[in-house]
């Protein structure tokens, strides 16, 4: 017969305290301390027109943005916080509706100039910390194998100086809940493919169920960082809005603002949701059909515009 034996009054107890976790409030991803959960979150505008590629940091990107810059070329802003890659470009000019999604993370922006509309939102001090190339060149440099104005890169080094001499020192914002990664075992969105423009610059992904991760394509082509290889975000989401050629003739005008359709990718599968963004400072929300937060994986989360009415498809 076995027997229990329970302590008497003098033995002592040690229970043993597991170590406190703590999360990117951003990609999800665990990081070493509290500390780094308030690391300034710098986003750096970086161009996509057929002279910038490949590019570089993009691969290492917590969060990016996507969307038409003009004359269909697309554009990205690249959110950073505990990702540090050691080379990020090319950088470019700003966009309102960049400024509009950066806002929401109380960032630091890095870019060199920008559309009017653009530099006075930044320059405010109301959306976010500005960093422009133009009054902190010894921030950037240009590199000598591509043309100007494809040619302008920073570094994490450069950048935390500069965010420090700036009084920039953490972030304080709430994203989407992050939840760790289940697969499907019977994928549904093998391929998507995202109607942003056309030709070099439409998009597409493919399914990885080895690395549940979506490879991105741009015309049809592998999209590839200078120095990682192939771009693989966890997430991809698309959010449905309007777009129009604004009253210059030459910048887009995109609503950033309001509510509208948005589809979730990842784990092989799509949720059809719906994207919030109360104010031009407030953060984006994703949200089900219940109006509840929709919980993203952990790791790269790629944000792609699509008009009204261009498509979002998958199979």
């Amino acid at each position: 017969m076995n027997q229990v034996t329970f302590p008497d009054e003098n033995s002592q107890f040690i229970i043993k305290k597991q170590p406190t976790k703590y999360y990117s409030p951003l990609n999800g991803i665990e990081v070493g301390n509290e500390s780094a959960t308030k690391r300034t979150v710098t986003a750096v505008m970086i161009e996509n027109s057929d002279y910038a590629r490949p590019q570089s940091g993009l691969a290492e990107a917590d969060v990016v943005f996507e969307a038409v810059a003009e004359g269909g070329i697309t554009r990205f802003i690249a959110l950073y916080q505990p990702s540090r890659p050691s080379i990020i470009g090319p950088v470019r000019s700003l966009r309102p509706y960049y400024v509009d999604w950066a806002a929401g993370f109380d960032p630091s922006v890095a870019h060199v100039g920008g559309s009017p509309e653009a530099l006075a939102m930044i320059r405010s001090g109301n959306y976010g910390v500005d960093i422009d190339q133009f009054f902190n060149a010894n921030s950037y440099w240009r590199a000598n194998d591509r043309s100007a104005p494809h040619n302008v890169y920073t570094d994490f080094d450069k950048l935390d100086s500069l965010n420090a001499s700036k009084g920039k020192t953490s972030s304080t914002f709430i994203f989407s809940p992050r939840t760790n990664e289940k697969k499907s075992d019977t994928p549904t969105a093998n391929s998507v493919s995202l109607e942003v423009s056309s030709g070099i610059f439409n998009v597409s992904y493919d399914y990885n169920q080895g690395t549940n991760s979506y490879d991105r394509k741009q015309g049809g082509e592998p999209h590839t960082d200078r120095e990682k290889g192939q771009i693989s975000p966890k997430v991809v989401i698309a959010i449905k809005t309007s777009i129009s050629l604004s009253s210059d003739g030459s910048h887009m005008s995109i609503a950033t603002t309001g509510s509208g359709q948005a589809y979730v990718f990842q784990n092989g599968i799509v949720s059809e949701a719906t994207w919030s963004k109360s104010s031009p400072r407030e953060q984006l929300f994703i949200k089900d059909a219940n109006g509840k937060d929709i919980e993203l994986i952990r790791g790269q989360t790629w944000i792609t515009a699509v008009a009204n009415e261009r498509s979002v498809s998958w199979q």
